[in-house]
């Protein structure tokens, strides 16, 4: 399979991927919140706050599934590169509120470093390779 081949399967999946999970948080946010990692629900009004995430979530999905759509490897590649930042982010929220070890490595940073290796990937197959001018040879 090529790397042209590999990279398109792996940007769908994390389109898909993505696009359900936040569209799961907008639907039905009490259900889908514990997957997340954090040891409580929040209290008050802060359930709104799993909405906004999902929110953020189905925003990244149709960024990159239009540049996927639209052929903007490159574009799609650096699209890649900071929405793993919302991924580690996200890690680093239930790390810093004493959530689940395991799923904010397992999920929130495999997503995030499986996005960055996909991004390079991207990155990599749309580079511009140059060759050096030739240099004429000197006249004896």
């Amino acid at each position: 399979m090529s790397l042209k081949k590999i990279n398109t399967v792996l940007a769908a999946a994390f389109v898909l991927f993505v696009l359900w999970f936040g569209t799961e948080f907008i639907l039905s946010p009490e259900t889908t919140a514990p997957g997340f990692g954090l040891p409580n629900w929040p209290s008050g009004d802060g359930g709104g706050f799993l909405i906004v995430k999902g929110i953020r979530d189905v925003v990244l999905a149709l960024v990159l599934g239009v540049l996927l759509v639209t052929g903007n490897r490159r574009a799609l590649g650096w699209a890649l590169l900071v929405g793993a930042l919302a991924a580690y982010g996200d890690m680093t929220t239930v790390l810093a509120h004493h959530g689940s070890v395991a799923t904010a490595l397992g999920v929130h940073g495999l997503t995030g470093t499986l996005m960055v290796v996909n991004g390079l990937l991207l990155l990599h197959e749309t580079r511009k390779v140059t060759t050096a001018p030739a240099v004429p040879a000197p006249t004896v």
